[in-house]
């Protein structure tokens, strides 16, 4: 994410939330209740990009937010997902059922939803973590116990206080994130899906060290090369050199 708020204008005109689309869809629903908290925010890169927008409608804020993010990952950018509500207690990003996302069967793609739910937790982490950490997917569950053929479907991740404290004051961790996908549109008795994400994140000077570990590595590893293809090189012209000695001498030897 980084250069975040670079994509971002520090002032938002007027005239620009006018223009911006005040949902993604008419079955657009209020976001679930969102945990009560006594915590402040963090300061980091996202929280400064919420920061910039706070003040605009909820409309406005939600197509900002939407277009930023999706222009920072860009692959993300064109599935269309649309954050409707971004905060370090909460985070609830939605899809439209539309045929871009859609599986051979009319249902929403396995991926698409994935896609969703990584979207939603990872936003709630970076939300709650220092500037001076990255985080990195780990792995996940999902069960896909029934299809979801019609509507708009949402994911919400949701951090507990206590949650937040202990991914502040652990500088190198992990935790499981739950996220639960409604199915807007359903008329099923069934209860909606639940994925669960691991997110694992580690301080910067460690990822650095990696890097720079294994481009030093790769470095010595060439140089290894290097060296090795010179010795064959080397080895191949004194064979040559010593069979070319050889049939001299038998040819004057002949003569």
């Amino acid at each position: 994410m980084s250069g975040l708020l670079k994509k971002l204008p520090s002032k938002l005109s007027s005239k620009l939330s006018s223009k911006l689309p005040v949902k993604v869809s008419d079955n657009t629903k209020v976001p679930a209740a969102q945990p009560h908290t006594t915590l402040k925010p963090i300061s980091n890169q996202f929280t400064k990009l919420l920061s910039v927008t706070k003040f605009l409608p909820a409309a406005a804020r939600a197509s900002i937010l939407s277009k930023a993010f999706g222009k920072v990952v860009p692959y993300v950018g064109t599935t269309g997902i649309y954050y409707e509500n971004v905060d370090p207690n909460q985070v609830v990003v939605s899809l439209n059922n539309t045929k871009a996302v859609q599986n051979h069967i009319g249902s929403v793609h396995a991926v698409a939803i994935t896609l969703l739910a990584e979207t939603a937790t990872g936003f709630i982490l970076g939300l709650n973590l220092p500037s001076d950490r990255v985080l990195l997917i780990k792995s996940y569950s999902v069960n896909f116990y029934r299809p979801i053929k019609k509507g708009q479907i949402a994911a919400v991740a949701s951090l507990s206080d206590e949650q937040r404290l202990d991914i502040l004051n652990t500088p190198k961790g992990e935790m499981v994130i739950p996220c639960v996908i409604h199915d807007r549109e359903s008329d099923s008795d069934r209860d909606p899906i639940v994925v669960e994400m691991t997110w694992a994140w580690i301080p910067k000077s460690e990822l650095e060290a990696r890097r720079q570990g294994k481009a030093a590595k790769a470095l010595e590893n060439k140089q290894n090369d290097n060296e090795k293809t010179k010795d064959e090189q080397s080895k191949a012209e004194q064979n040559e050199s010593e069979a070319s000695s050889k049939h001299s001498t038998l040819e004057l030897e002949s003569n």
